[in-house]
């Protein structure tokens, strides 16, 4: 870990998480988000939050692999929603663009934007980025994720992971995403940038900040999210400043200053770069985390067998992942008109590939609202996404989920939901804010 004393940003311990000042805000006014006018208008945030989501795309997946939205907040835009149609748009990434961001958040016009009294305010990361530039700055990162690379790790993974399963109460409840999700993907973030430990849970207050899109049509919290991004930005570039000099090692922040691909990032590509890899180790593996736990206490019959069957549990991983699809869209632009399944998309026309509709498009997956570690085609989820822009962590995140289980099984872990469970209240980040629960034995 790193050694010189850094300057850790104030806001980190006084200030909320993104989805506690969110729904704080709707506490205080509940028409502080706009109105959603259209029924298949999934950009709405209150479907997800309250897990009624799934016959919604259900309805739009027998309708057709794609669909206009004319009046939503984000702009009109298609809801790509079946798993052929997100394939073949992820196939195509010169006609369906990555550039200018992959959320639905799209950038708004300078006019607009002086309208609202505001900034432009943009973070370019590589996964926004079109070939050639995406490509070498992916090569930059990726050696961190090789499978040799994957590997060498597994053997601190299992350890972290076996000492924090063993500290866990037994009969007695608590917050598994707090104490297990969040602790496990935030110490294996901190080894991945060689992060000072003890500031690690800045990564997670990060992290949920800069993932949370339904902030960007709250001004305030928008502000407030820009401050504090850039405070992460002038943590990083402390690290950035210790590391300059020195020779080369292996954590992330080192790849990058000794990559002529990216020593000569500007401070905005540096957070962009920095939000992505943050968003991307984290949100997905620790929300999968959670969604392990709540799908087998959802399917009794599913966590027996896992219990009475732990060769399953590689496959059981690839289940959990579409089950619970922790990232639930991406943003692709055209660069030209198409004729797409039927429909005419024209030049410069937002398309949201909506992962969480794919992983459960009936067309691939039997029964695909039923967990099913035995699934033969689990492995064709979409959760990583596809093509060029597939996850460039995902061997890391299949690895962090299999050592979970396999260690709970080896203790004879059951874990049982026994109190709340709350959701994240966002279109993006498809997760738990809190789920309380029991460890048995079986």
């Amino acid at each position: 870990m790193a050694t010189q004393p850094l300057e850790a940003p104030a806001t980190w311990r006084t200030e909320p998480r993104a989805t506690d000042a969110l729904e704080a805000a709707l506490d205080a006014n509940p028409q502080i988000l706009p109105h959603h006018s259209e029924p298949w208008d999934v950009s709405r945030s209150d479907i997800y939050v309250e897990d009624r989501w799934q016959p919604i795309f259900a309805a739009m997946r027998a309708a057709g692999d794609l669909n206009k939205v004319q009046d939503s907040p984000f702009g009109p835009h298609w809801n790509v929603v079946s798993h052929r149609a997100i394939q073949h748009i992820e196939a195509l990434p010169e006609l369906y663009s990555s550039e200018g961001g992959i959320t639905i958040i799209q950038p708004m016009s300078d006019e607009k934007l002086a309208e609202l009294g505001r900034e432009r305010f943009e973070l370019p990361m590589f996964i926004a980025m079109d070939r050639p530039k995406h490509t070498g700055q992916r090569r930059t990162v990726a050696p961190k994720f090789t499978p040799s690379a994957i590997t060498e790790m597994e053997a601190e993974i299992r350890q972290r992971t076996g000492e924090l399963l063993d500290s866990l109460p037994r009969r007695e409840v608590f917050d598994w995403v707090d104490t297990v999700s969040i602790e496990l993907t935030t110490g294996m973030l901190a080894i991945l940038f060689d992060f000072p430990w003890k500031d690690r849970r800045l990564l997670t207050f990060w992290s949920d900040w800069a993932g949370d899109t339904e902030i960007a049509l709250v001004r305030d919290l928008d502000i407030q999210r820009q401050d504090i991004l850039r405070e992460m930005g002038a943590y990083f570039m402390q690290l950035w400043m210790e590391r300059a000099n020195k020779e080369p090692t292996p954590d992330l922040i080192s790849m990058m200053i000794h990559s002529p691909a990216m020593n000569q990032m500007s401070p905005q590509e540096f957070m962009g770069n920095l939000v992505l890899l943050i968003v991307g180790g984290n949100d997905t593996t620790r929300n999968t985390m959670s969604g392990i736990v709540h799908a087998f206490d959802k399917f009794p019959d599913q966590r027996k067998l896992f219990e009475e069957q732990p060769e399953l549990i590689p496959n059981a991983v690839q289940e959990c992942l579409r089950y619970q699809t922790p990232l639930a869209h991406m943003r692709r632009t055209a660069t030209a008109d198409s004729e797409l399944f039927g429909q005419t998309v024209k030049a410069g026309e937002s398309l949201i590939l909506w992962y969480i509709s794919a992983n459960r498009d009936d067309n691939v997956f039997d029964n695909p609202d039923t967990l099913d570690i035995t699934r033969e085609n689990a492995r064709r989820h979409l959760s990583f996404g596809y093509g060029i822009h597939r996850c460039v962590g995902a061997r890391l995140a299949e690895l962090q989920l299999r050592v979970l289980l396999e260690e709970m099984h080896k203790r004879r872990m059951r874990v049982h939901v026994a109190g709340d469970v709350e959701r994240v209240r966002a279109n993006f980040v498809h997760g738990f804010r809190k789920m309380e629960v029991e460890i048995t034995e079986f």
